[in-house]
């Protein structure tokens, strides 16, 4: 029984490599597109072990036939090593170096020489943002950069409370203001802002919580920590000269 199992499990692979061996990424990639208007796909590889097709869109990692006829979303294993592949995989797509995260579109706020840098996606309206905020109070010689992350359905009108703080004359004195006692910037805050491209950013990279901040190494951590580990984690993951 196992060594017909075996030989069937053989030629249903051998079918199904044969099938894909006509498609590239660079069909496959239109007709996922096609099929499923919104997403776009980021990255269309050849999945080496399935012989499927790897699709990364939207934060997640799908996997599809050649027609995408087909699209499997869940997780893949290698049932030898109980390696998560989809993981590890998910990582290299989420993975921010620090130096390719898009500033033009911060509030940078300089503290003392500002030879440290630290990177944090903040919602106005998030209670763990101000629980950081009161902590890095107590940092110096830093640079923060913050990017405005409304989560809008967990705060309703964040977004607009946002537009508000980038619209201000002084973006970082604005952006405190709110975090300290709540005061909201006057104006309309309807310039040209970047709170639509960062949320798109953030989602592609499964930012999907308030505070998350990135430091110039590539560390990634979520949520509001005090200052001596602020301090700490600043030291050990600056980025070497």
């Amino acid at each position: 029984m196992m060594k017909k199992s075996r030989v069937l499990s053989a030629c249903m692979a051998g079918w199904l490599l044969a099938g894909l061996a006509n498609a590239d990424e660079k069909t496959v990639k239109p007709l996922f597109e096609e099929r499923f208007p919104g997403l776009k796909a980021e990255s269309v590889v050849k999945e080496p072990l399935t012989g499927l097709y790897e699709i990364y869109a939207s934060g997640q990692i799908l996997y599809t036939d050649e027609k995408v006829s087909y699209v499997i979303q869940g997780t893949l294993v290698d049932a030898k090593t109980r390696q998560n592949l989809t993981s590890e995989r998910l990582k290299k797509f989420t993975e921010i170096p620090f130096d390719k995260l898009p500033f033009d579109q911060a509030i940078k706020i300089v503290k003392g020489s500002g030879k440290r840098q630290l990177a944090v996606f903040e919602d106005p309206d998030c209670p763990f943002c101000k629980q950081l905020e009161s902590e890095l109070k107590k940092v110096d010689d830093v640079t923060v950069y913050v990017f405005l992350y409304p989560l809008e359905q967990l705060h309703p009108g964040a977004t607009a409370k946002s537009q508000k703080i980038w619209c201000a004359p002084d973006r970082a004195k604005a952006w405190l203001k709110v975090m300290q006692d709540g005061t909201v910037p006057d104006g309309k805050g309807d310039c040209d802002n970047p709170i639509a491209k960062l949320a798109e950013f953030g989602r592609s990279r499964r930012i999907t919580g308030t505070p998350t901040m990135m430091f110039e190494n590539g560390t990634r951590i979520a949520g509001a920590i005090p200052a001596d580990r602020l301090e700490k984690l600043l030291s050990e993951n600056a980025a070497k000269p």
